[in-house]
Order: C-alpha cells, then sequence, then structure tokens
C-alpha cells in the first residue's frame, strides 16, 4: 500500500474524521491491525479562515500548495485535502506536485453517477454552495447540484463555521438541515451531497428523504483504492 498525504487542519475535526475513516477502511478491507499508511500535515484554520473571508484564495492557495509539497517530501504518493471548501484552490495545489491530486467532486461525482443520478443537493459553506468551483466540476462530469435558498445557505454556513468546526452539535440544527435537505428534494434533487467534511458529525442517511452522499467517505475510499492500486 502506498503512503497517502492529508492536508488537514480545515478544521481539525474534518482532519480526524479523514484519520478515522481511512484508518477503518484499512481494517474493513484487510483485516487485523492493519492501518493506512499516511502522512498529515495540519495547517492553521485560523490563517486559512481569515484569508477566506478577505477572498486572498491565492495566498491560502500558496500555503495549501507548500504544505502539499512537503507531504511529497515525506514521501506521499498522492495528496487528499480535507476539505471541500478548500478545493477552491485545488488547480494551485495540483500544479504544485508531481503526485496525483485527488479532488474530492471527482470522487463525489463518480459515485453519483454510478448510482444512477443525475442531479443532487448541495450542502456546504457559503463558499462551495455560491462559488461555481464545486457545481461546476460536477457539471463536467454530468451531475447537476441544485443549492438551497438564500436562508438555507445562511443557515448550512452558520452552523459549519459557528457549531461544527467549533465541535459542537445541535440537535436544533440538526433539525434544521432536515429542512432543508426535504426542501431540496421537492426542488427535484435526487440524492443529497454533504459536501463540508464536517456536515457528516450533524447529518447522515437517517436524516434525509433522498440517498446522502457523504462526501468525506467517499473521497476516502478513492484515496484507498488508488492507494492499494499497483501501478497507479
Amino acid at each position: 500500500m502506498r503512503t497517502i498525504g492529508l492536508i488537514g487542519g480545515m478544521s481539525w475535526e474534518s482532519s480526524a474524521e479523514y484519520y478515522r475513516l481511512l484508518n477503518e477502511e484499512a481494517r474493513r478491507r484487510l483485516g487485523g491491525h492493519h492501518c493506512a499508511r499516511s502522512v498529515l500535515l495540519t495547517v492553521d484554520f485560523a490563517e486559512i479562515e481569515a484569508l477566506q473571508r478577505a477572498g486572498d484564495w491565492d495566498t491560502a492557495g500558496a500555503i495549501l500548495a507548500e504544505a502539499a509539497r512537503n507531504l511529497e517530501r515525506a514521501g506521499a504518493a498522492m495528496v487528499l485535502l480535507c476539505t471541500n471548501t478548500m478545493h477552491r484552490v485545488a488547480g494551485t495545489i495540483g500544479d504544485g506536485i508531481g503526485v496525483p491530486f485527488l479532488h474530492i467532486v471527482d470522487s463525489t461525482a463518480d459515485r453519483i453517477l454510478a448510482s444512477g443520478l443525475r442531479t443532487v443537493g448541495l450542502l456546504g459553506t457559503r463558499f462551495t454552495m455560491e462559488m461555481d468551483f464545486y457545481r461546476s466540476r460536477m457539471r463536467e462530469r454530468g451531475v447537476e447540484a441544485l443549492v438551497p435558498d438564500e436562508e438555507g445557505r445562511e443557515l448550512v454556513h452558520r452552523v459549519i463555521y459557528e457549531e461544527l468546526t467549533m465541535n459542537r452539535v445541535e440537535d436544533s440544527s440538526r433539525a434544521a438541515f432536515r429542512r432543508v435537505i426535504a426542501d431540496l428534494a421537492r426542488r427535484g434533487a435526487e440524492g443529497v451531497v454533504l459536501g463540508c467534511t464536517e456536515i457528516t458529525l450533524l447529518i447522515g442517511p437517517e436524516d434525509s428523504p433522498v440517498p446522502v452522499f457523504d462526501s468525506t467517505r467517499i473521497h476516502v475510499q478513492h484515496a484507498f483504492d488508488t492507494a492499494c492500486r499497483t501501478g497507479g
């Protein structure tokens, strides 16, 4: 098994989820005491979050590209970014390394298509839902992504940043997310993408009337497949 590089820290809760899922996948598939070969580099989310608010994506991209290069130097045979939102700068990261960068949208869209669906709801930060970098890449792969209305987008974004990234999980927020998902389903969403790594702390398949696509778990499974594949 080749080594998986993880750029983490956005937030650390999502990084912990990636690490847990990756090693659970190793135990499930390989059994015994197996762990996934990985190296994790944690950036300071306070710095990245400030750059997000300032709209300084170039500086944020440079920081994450350097993190990716450090992972490659540490022996990573591929790199994962443990956040959906910062895939806004995926091109900068991927262009700066000589090993594959596994894009979370590609992994997720391929899983949706394999399920026979074409239209899904997308939950994530305001950046993910309102900027085009996520939805356009899905569209290129044949998946149309619907986002909540303005009120729903504000709610989802607030819960992510004020609760989930602070390791707070509130029942009232779970109920609110259920209402947002139900509205997306009424508008034609055949499934819903949990397009923020922290949302999995709050929402699961039991909270949705349509199939749930957990981008974090799907990303991890793609990475594990790639790490175990001979010759790439």
